[in-house]
């Protein structure tokens, strides 16, 4: 295309809004294939000075009461929004289909009428009858909870006009489409007006928004990169399909911090938060078996009790089984070749299973303390002394590495009745242990076997 004389062409990415100077294949800041195009010219323009009908005023006298967040009923929830949700906020909120972010959200919407807010649902998939069947099966009908099933845009904000809510849920922003913007609902100019008219409307009139959005494949948002940097708040759900733990994690969130989970069980009758979830994650404390060890996780900065269980079978086959669940195998199989070559357990000629209990996914190297001592009381048959917990990262030299958290892990353990804890050298510095809890400290793995599996049962 031939530009005009004095100019030059500029290129944009229509995910994230970078701009080049020449094209390129792939965009230099989200690294998006085959989204960078021409968008003509670059011009320099100036803006004239308009009327101020809004003048800036001291610091001081800035009311915060716009900014006091409320809560939304739901314990684990606010704890994941920072203590509730902020009057004019937009919070995103993201997972794979079928999580149970309709629940969660319909739940949400019927606590928050049921205080006196007027709340609008809006749900581009369903009908308002079949939210209406879920708001059933689950108790979440209220007088103030208005439902619409709208996917136009100029509709949806008229809704907004003539109710006046306190809060607004639209489910899904994909489904929503402007008249104003060519293209189907759900591709990247749609969703970017969409969303742009949605938040405009949120912070002109004080309304918190609560906004659903689809996934891909690999489990990012969907839509253009710039939809996480307009929305206050990115919620992320996240969770196995076949298993009732959902965790609610904040991935970004102007008003609190963002280390923060939310624990929630999903069942037929809804979705009811955990504040305690660490019994989910541990099996018969009266039953000792070999094969198993409990660990502390962290997720965030709150503590779970998680319990990893393991199965040792000879094999006659030249390359044994190794199947994880729960876990991550390549973690695992490094854990096992250093058990083998470390600390003379024996696992070249044997089958090796290793599950989490309930469902729980540990990804971090706090864990392969566990992970070790569980494989190596399945190949001794030995069961580990009943309250016992383990913490530590497992090097490839067989020394058991430092992790953080070690306090509140420790403090976690001691609720819950643990009587033993086996934890990295030089880890505990002067603090003060938990009452009724002994902690043992160790250097490697050879001494961590002989620690869990020669102390009296």
């Amino acid at each position: 295309m031939a530009s005009k004389a004095g100019t030059k062409p500029s290129y944009k990415c229509s995910e994230c809004g970078w701009a080049a100077i020449k094209w390129v294949g792939r965009c230099g800041e989200c690294q998006a294939w085959g989204t960078v195009s021409e968008v003509g010219a670059v011009s320099v323009r100036t803006a004239p000075a308009a009327v101020v009908e809004r003048p800036a005023l001291p610091i001081g006298d800035i009311d915060v009461r716009r900014a006091q967040a409320r809560s939304t009923g739901v314990g684990e929830f606010d704890r994941v929004l920072g203590g509730g949700i902020v009057p004019g906020a937009v919070v995103l909120v993201a997972g794979e289909p079928g999580i149970g972010k309709s629940t969660l959200l319909l739940d949400v919407a019927a606590r928050a009428a049921r205080e006196g807010a007027t709340v609008l649902y809006v749900s581009g998939e369903e009908s308002a009858a079949q939210v209406r069947v879920r708001a059933e099966r689950i108790e979440a009908m209220a007088k103030s909870l208005y439902l619409a099933s709208e996917t136009d845009l100029a509709t949806v904000l008229a809704q907004v006009q003539r109710l006046e809510p306190d809060l607004v849920i639209v489910d899904s922003v994909q489904t929503i489409s402007s008249a104003e913007v060519e293209g189907a609902a759900g591709n990247v100019s749609q969703v970017r007006e969409v969303t742009g008219s949605l938040i405009g409307a949120a912070k002109s009139r004080g309304i918190a928004m609560l906004l659903v959005g689809h996934v891909t494949k690999d489990g990012s948002i969907a839509g253009p990169r710039m939809l996480e940097h307009l929305v206050d708040v990115v919620v992320q759900f996240e969770g196995d399909r076949h298993s009732r733990l959902r965790l609610v994690r904040a991935v970004k969130n102007r008003y609190g911090p963002t280390d923060e989970v939310g624990c929630f069980d999903l069942s037929d009758v809804g979705i009811v938060g955990l504040p305690d979830p660490s019994g989910l994650f541990l099996s018969s404390r009266t039953l000792v078996v070999p094969g198993t060890c409990v660990t502390v996780t962290l997720e965030g900065r709150r503590p779970l009790v998680a319990e990893v269980q393991s199965l040792v079978a000879p094999t006659q086959i030249p390359t044994p089984r190794r199947a994880t669940s729960g876990l991550d195998s390549s973690r695992v199989a490094m854990i096992l070749a250093v058990l083998d070559r470390r600390a003379g357990v024996p696992l070249r000629q044997a089958d090796t299973y290793l599950s989490t209990v309930g469902g729980v996914r540990l990804t971090e190297p706090a864990a392969d303390l566990a992970v070790a001592l569980a494989v190596a009381s399945a190949v001794q048959d030995r069961p580990l002394p009943q309250g016992t917990v383990a913490m530590g990262e497992v090097g490839l030299a067989g020394e058991i590495r430092p992790v953080t958290g070690i306090p509140r892990r420790l403090a976690e353990a001691a609720r819950l009745g643990f009587r033993t804890a086996i934890v990295p050298t030089g880890v505990l510095g002067s603090g003060a242990l938990p009452e009724g809890l002994a902690v043992h400290e160790v250097g490697d793995i050879f001494s961590a076997v002989q620690q869990a599996t020669t102390s009296p049962r």
